[in-house]
């Protein structure tokens, strides 16, 4: 989608006539503007809503705004996340009810081509929304705070022969407003979480066909009436098919009830990128212009999205547990027929058993991603702001999660292509592709050496978009 690509760096145009209509309704908003009190235009904010502001003190409270509420600090959200909040913003911003102006949005776009990237509190928001972090974001555009990179945002802008943005009325509270760190990172997570669960389909083929396991449990008419796992069963039947096997009756319950736990994360990660579509859509601006008239809204509490980002975690749980349990039967003799720890050389040297432990200590930082960090709400703004939802640490742990997990799944995929290697066969031939891959990353292991460097290059490379074969990957 088209938040993905701007985050991932991707220019923006922004349409003539679409302009257009935006300037046309900031008219609209200008006029509406004289009447009756407008929170957060000519009124104090939170617990001071009542407290109307002289035209002198309204002059500069919309950039007083970006500046007051700007007591975030490290670790700050990645470049990325940066870009796409702004790319969400910029959404927003070019809708009739924020009332924004085009010079608003034409300073947005333009700081999206020019990768203009300030440095954003990535945790630490107690707000009903996404106010301190999203001060941070855009009193930047005034000139104050800082960059990514440690630069002063006064010089970046000068450095791109830029003067600061001086918001016009209610510019300063649309920019505060709604929830657009949570729905860009819905967005992202939903994207790579659904690329994580391919990858854990090749993962469980790998396995499969490394300890010769039965195949018939992956026949897609097992799913009964549910789509999503027939299609991993059948996948996974696919890429297993042509392979040996060693007559086992029975395989170990994680060989077996991994497509379960894939086609759970497959919809958890589907309906996560659904509930962000419908964020992206609705009016989050408070107050939004609507019919001529200010109405305050509650879209900033993005409680679906931080609840639905913390199931997606515990699915990715359930996810990295069987994985690990995988890799053990893999490295035990007794399952293979293998030389124990899948070494050549067992006794001198400890084979992969290093590797697994790696893997285990991963699940155990990802365990603690499972904690629900949307729940905790207090009171803030002396009652006037008394529930919260935690999106921003809901994001951050599920981020957290799904790097967990992938260098979970990369030891699982070195473990299966080594049981591969030892076992002198060919394998299914779907997945042929996959173990010359694998072993150009990572060469088989004979001899005992460092893994760690070569664990971080196969993760790299799983990042990468469309590199892996037979692993399905979202456009």
């Amino acid at each position: 989608m088209a938040i993905r690509r701007l985050a991932a760096g991707e220019r923006v145009e922004l349409d003539a006539p679409l302009l257009k209509t935006v300037a046309a309704q900031r008219e609209a908003v200008l006029a509406a503007l004289t009447g009756a009190p407008v929170y957060g235009v000519n009124t104090g904010m939170g617990r001071l809503a009542d407290v109307p502001l002289t035209a002198e003190q309204q002059a500069e409270h919309q950039s007083r705004l970006l500046v007051g509420r700007a007591v975030g600090g490290p670790p700050w959200l990645p470049a990325m996340e940066v870009r796409a909040l702004f790319a969400v913003r910029l959404r927003g911003l070019l809708t009739a009810e924020s009332g924004a102006s085009a010079d608003a949005a034409r300073f947005l776009a333009d700081r999206l081509n020019d990768d203009f990237v300030p440095a954003v509190p990535a945790t630490g928001s107690g707000s009903a929304g996404e106010i301190i972090p999203l001060s941070h974001a855009f009193q930047a555009f005034l000139g104050l705070g800082t960059m990514l990179d440690g630069q002063s945002a006064a010089g970046a802008l000068a450095r791109r022969g830029v003067a600061p943005y001086r918001p016009g009325p209610k510019e300063g509270m649309t920019f505060l407003q709604g929830a657009p760190i949570a729905t860009a990172q819905a967005i992202l997570r939903a994207a790579t979480g659904t690329d994580i669960a391919g990858l854990q389909i090749l993962a469980t083929a790998l396995t499969v066909d490394a300890l010769g396991a039965p195949r018939g449990i992956y026949r897609p008419e097992l799913a009964g009436p549910d789509p999503v796992l027939a299609e991993v069963l059948g996948r996974i039947q696919a890429l297993t098919e042509g392979g040996a096997s060693r007559g086992v009756v029975q395989a170990p319950v994680s060989v077996r009830v991994g497509p379960q736990a894939i086609a759970h994360a497959q919809r958890v990660f589907t309906e996560l990128a659904e509930a962000a579509e419908r964020a992206l859509a609705a009016p989050t601006d408070s107050p939004s212009f609507l019919d001529g008239e200010f109405v305050s809204t509650a879209g900033f509490h993005a409680v679906e999205l931080g609840l639905r980002m913390d199931a997606a975690a515990a699915a990715l749980v359930h996810l990295g547990e069987i994985s690990v349990q995988r890799m053990h039967r893999l490295l035990d003799e007794r399952f293979t027929g293998l030389p124990a720890q899948l070494t050549p050389d067992p006794g001198p040297h400890a084979g992969l058993a290093p590797l697994h432990k790696r893997a285990v200590g991963e699940l155990h930082a990802l365990r603690r991603s499972a904690t629900a960090a949307s729940l905790g709400a207090l009171d803030t703004s002396s009652g006037q702001e008394d529930v919260q939802v935690f999106t921003l640490e809901a994001g951050g742990q599920l981020r957290q999660a799904l790097d967990r997990l992938l260098v979970i799944t990369a030891c699982e995929l070195i473990t299966a292509h080594q049981a591969h290697i030892l076992r002198g066969e060919q394998g299914a031939p779907a997945l042929r592709d996959s173990y010359a891959w694998l072993g150009a990353i990572v060469p088989p292991v004979g001899a005992d050496r460092s893994l760690g460097p070569e664990i971080t290059a196969l993760v790299a490379a799983l990042r990468a978009p469309r590199s892996t074969p037979s692993a399905p990957r979202n456009e």
